[in-house]
């Protein structure tokens, strides 16, 4: 079965949104060995649209649209089907009373605009909702199946799950074989290096697939099993994961969609430690990335932004003279930014950074991207260099997450001089 992904909506196009649908369809397609022919992006524009749902019902056999389907006038999805499969709009009782159950539990009133939610194409099989008021549709016709989903990137996904995928299987008599994709994540070293260490690709992977994906975070690893059985998928996949945790195992903070601030959090909260931060160059992201999570309160205590010279003296007690013998951007100021604000916080864990962002302030000695990350506690206070980039806001990324990394190192006693 051969698949054809359509994603509607100008703010796709003009690079307003990112289009994340077309890459969690297509992978959980992909899982249960369906082929992609073709994605692709159409403006709200019916007459686009028709066309395109044209090209698409004569070259495959599976037909993926998301966008479009809401409310408002520029929502022309909907309209679209009718006209292309000739067809009229039925109220489908079930979805009003979700959009109706859905306004009451909100405390608020529906009006007719939401009511018009409910109605479907007649030749259509309506999709459930349970996270929004638009439902999706699936219909089948001369061998085609065509579905419709809202672009709310929760609500598609919710579908996929709970009908979309379990109904394709069905149609497809089940699978033949099983395939099961992890991606483990790491960070602290380049793509090349990475390959390097894992050596014999081949011989390590024997007939599953292993892809790099680098961003400014780290390499994501995408590993790929396939199997008889389930059992046989599952057991493969878990076998070639541990030879490969056990070459590179230092730099893989986690598995799938975890990021390291969950990570760290956890290992935090399981060791009932306590943590702040003193942020000069990263302006106070770090400490953004552990307020993001839920709970953060049981670990982290504060962050303080010392941006300028006078400001780390004054809250987290630097020497004054180290800074004009050594820089604000050196191996002893973040050291010291480190003791200082885990005194002043007084908990069991102190990290700093300080560094040099660019694009300008940089020099021959201490060029644009150098950074330095400080930790301490009540055993060690140590410091490390990091050299980036020349982008400003990826560089605020990166000293971000080799912090967070040099935490977690530090709670799991790895070393960070790799």
């Amino acid at each position: 079965m051969k698949a054809y992904l359509i994603s509607i909506g100008d703010e796709l196009l003009i690079g307003q949104t990112i289009n994340t649908n077309a890459a969690v369809i297509g992978s959980k397609l992909t899982e249960i060995q369906l082929k992609i022919g073709k994605t692709t992006i159409i403006a709200d524009d019916i007459d686009e649209v028709k066309k395109e749902f044209q090209i698409a019902f004569n070259t495959s056999d599976l037909i993926v649209v998301t966008g479009g389907l809401g409310p408002t006038h520029d929502d022309i999805t909907l309209k679209a089907v009718v006209d292309f499969f000739s067809t009229e709009l039925v109220l489908n009782e079930d979805v009003l009373g979700d959009v109706e159950k859905l306004f009451k539990r909100r405390g608020r009133e529906i009006t007719d605009l939401n009511r018009k939610q409910a109605y479907v194409p007649k030749i259509s099989e309506a999709i459930r909702n349970a996270r929004g008021t638009a439902p999706g549709i699936w219909i089948e016709k001369e061998g085609k199946i065509f579905v419709v989903m809202p672009g709310v990137p929760y609500e598609m996904e919710d579908m996929m799950d709970k009908f979309v995928i379990p109904r394709l299987i069905e149609k497809l008599g089940g699978l033949s074989e099983f395939k099961y994709t992890k991606n483990l994540l790491t960070t602290g070293i380049p793509e090349s290096f990475l390959f390097e260490r894992l050596g014999n690709i081949e011989e390590l992977l024997g007939k599953a697939k292993l892809a790099f994906l680098p961003n400014q975070f780290g390499v994501k690893m995408r590993l790929t099993v396939s199997g008889e059985t389930e059992e046989m998928a599952k057991s493969n996949l878990e076998e070639i994961e541990q030879r490969i945790r056990a070459i590179v195992g230092r730099y893989i903070y986690g598995a799938n969609n975890v990021s390291l601030e969950d990570v760290v959090s956890r290992l935090l909260i399981d060791r009932g430690l306590t943590v702040a931060v003193a942020e000069s160059c990263t302006g106070g992201l770090i400490s953004n990335r552990l307020t993001n999570i839920a709970g953060s309160s049981a670990f982290f205590e504060r962050g303080m932004v010392t941006y300028s010279n006078a400001a780390k003296v004054e809250n987290l007690k630097v020497n004054e003279d180290m800074i004009h013998e050594k820089g604000a951007v050196s191996l002893e100021i973040a050291r010291q930014m480190a003791e200082g604000i885990r005194a002043v916080s007084m908990t069991d864990i102190g990290l700093a950074v300080t560094g040099i962002m660019g694009p300008d302030g940089g020099s021959d000695e201490k060029p644009v991207g150098l950074v330095y990350i400080g930790i301490c506690d009540d055993k060690i206070c140590t410091a490390k260099e990091f050299r980036f980039g020349d982008d400003r806001l990826l560089n605020k990324d990166r000293t971000s997450q080799a912090a967070l990394d040099m935490l977690r190192r530090h709670l799991l006693g790895i070393s960070y001089d790799e």
